[in-house]
């Protein structure tokens, strides 16, 4: 067997390790009764009671609906997609349903929504607004009609709340997106401006500010880049005038390629790679961006798919062979590499940590794709590492 195929039935295992507490539970509307609460206090000072269930199954669901959606030529790891997808579109109408127990808010009034300005069920009603934008045949086309209709219901319900001054601008953006694809009249307006300001405070070299600053973090990879490169996909024929959806499309998956060739080179010969900014409890979500690189075919020059697998798969083993990373039911810890709870920011609940899937996208490919049809490669670091010459590295 091919060193690539080996890599996936490991990125498989693992995926299915990290989704399977979520999922199951979804399916038998036991949500907020078995997800753990990690960190009581902090849990009741973030008011998570609101929003922890949608921002679980939004996160799961965003990373692993590319696999969910894959039809797989493997007879075993088919049997498990059709799994694992029957229970994603269960969990769906348990966190829609208004008569479920697990019924989620995907809106709050301000005055009922703590010590937050602003309302989180936006955030993560994008992350599952993204997931069926990556995975709609399975994800929405199969819902029951009931379903379908409660979840647009949802997340139109959105629409109520503004968004932070932020990266939350693409929050907005992707939900009109989603809503777009499932044949819905979409709000062009929130569209263009979210890009469009997302413009305004790009810094150069592939990275985008969060808002008008700069924050050395990876929400580049967590939120921003991702976002853009999809909705602007989505949207490129809505804004004919002079082109100007086709040169977006162009002018962010630029600037998403550069971003991803940096991704690749921060991971380190041992799969590590440098713990910078809030949120780095997402664990291999910071690598979303290079994850989708190479799930939509805009891989950086000089890279080739092989070694984005061979580097991907140091990280997952990194973040995830630690004993100490899941509890006694299969629960994710909150930590990078184990049981670090002091790494986690006030916002942070076990919920938050399923962004992790985002770094499994390539999984959406087939088994027969370069990605996974390769043997090992050398990533970047290795190799130059190794005292192997290498062309310097140039900014666009």
């Amino acid at each position: 067997m091919k060193a690539g195929l080996t890599d996936r039935k490991y990125w498989v295992d693992m995926l299915v390790r990290i989704i399977d507490p979520v999922l199951m539970n979804g399916e038998k509307r036991n949500l907020k009764n078995a997800m753990p609460k990690s960190d009581p206090e902090k849990w009741a000072k973030a008011n998570k009671d609101k929003y922890a269930c949608l921002e679980l199954v939004g996160r799961t669901l965003c990373g692993a609906s590319s696999w969910l959606g894959k039809k797989q030529k493997d007879i075993g790891e088919e049997e498990l997609r059709q799994k694992y997808a029957h229970l994603a579109r269960k969990t769906i109408d348990a966190i829609t349903d208004p008569d479920s127990p697990d019924r989620v808010e995907f809106y709050v009034p301000v005055e009922e929504n703590g010590n937050n300005p602003f309302c989180q069920s936006l955030v993560d009603a994008a992350f599952l607004s993204h997931a069926i934008l990556r995975a709609k045949e399975e994800l929405f086309d199969k819902l029951e009609d009931r379903v379908k209709v409660n979840l647009i219901d949802c997340l139109k319900q959105t629409r109520k709340i503004r968004p932070a001054h932020n990266n939350w601008l693409l929050f907005s953006g992707m939900v009109e997106a989603a809503l777009y694809v499932v044949g819905e009249e979409p709000d062009l307006m929130r569209v263009d401006y979210c890009m469009f300001q997302h413009e305004q405070w790009y810094k150069g070299d592939g990275m985008y500010g969060d808002g008008a600053a700069f924050h050395w973090d990876y929400y580049n990879s967590y939120v921003i880049q991702p976002m853009m490169v999809d909705i602007a996909k989505t949207f490129e024929r809505s804004f004919p005038e002079g082109n100007y959806g086709q040169k977006r499309v162009e002018t962010t998956v630029q600037r998403a390629k550069r971003y991803a060739a940096i991704l690749e080179r921060l991971i380190a010969p041992d799969g590590t790679f440098p713990i910078i900014g809030r949120s780095i409890t997402y664990r291999t979500g910071a690598f979303q961006m290079l994850a989708q690189a190479a799930l939509e075919g805009i891989v950086p020059d000089g890279v080739s798919k092989a070694q984005i697998r061979c580097a991907l798969t140091e990280v997952i083993k990194r973040c995830f062979d630690s004993p100490d990373n899941f509890d006694d039911n299969g629960w994710l810890k909150t930590g990078v590499c184990g049981d670090q709870p002091d790494l986690g920011e006030l916002y942070i609940c076990t919920g938050s940590l399923y962004l992790c899937t985002t770094g499994f996208l390539p999984l959406g490919l087939d088994e027969d794709d370069e990605f996974w049809n390769s043997d090992y490669a050398d990533f970047t670091s290795r190799k130059i590492w190794a005292g192997k010459n290498m062309p310097a590295d140039h900014a666009i």
